[in-house]
């Protein structure tokens, strides 16, 4: 398979699946550390519970690894895949 059968198959797929399952809204958003020298990006549909989850130390290995707890930065979008495209590109 190539590449390009790849791409084509999985964006196939995506809109295929994005017409079965209607979710609302969506969220990208960016956790640094205090030093900002290290960020995260992440996309959720509860952007207030993530960051709790982020904070309290059970967001993600990452985020709590390099203690990644400040939200420096959000984007609203009316549906969540809106949200994944925005933080794909």
């Amino acid at each position: 398979m190539t590449n390009f059968d790849s791409w084509f198959h999985y964006n196939v797929t995506l809109n295929w699946f994005r017409g079965l399952i209607k979710m609302e809204g969506g969220y990208i958003y960016i956790m640094s550390n205090k030093n900002r020298t290290t960020l995260y990006i992440g996309v959720t549909g509860e952007l207030k519970t993530r960051i709790v989850d982020h904070k309290s130390g059970i967001g993600s290995k990452f985020t709590t690894r390099y203690q990644l707890i400040d939200l420096i930065y959000y984007e609203e979008f009316p549906d969540i895949y809106q949200a994944i495209d925005r933080e794909n590109n």
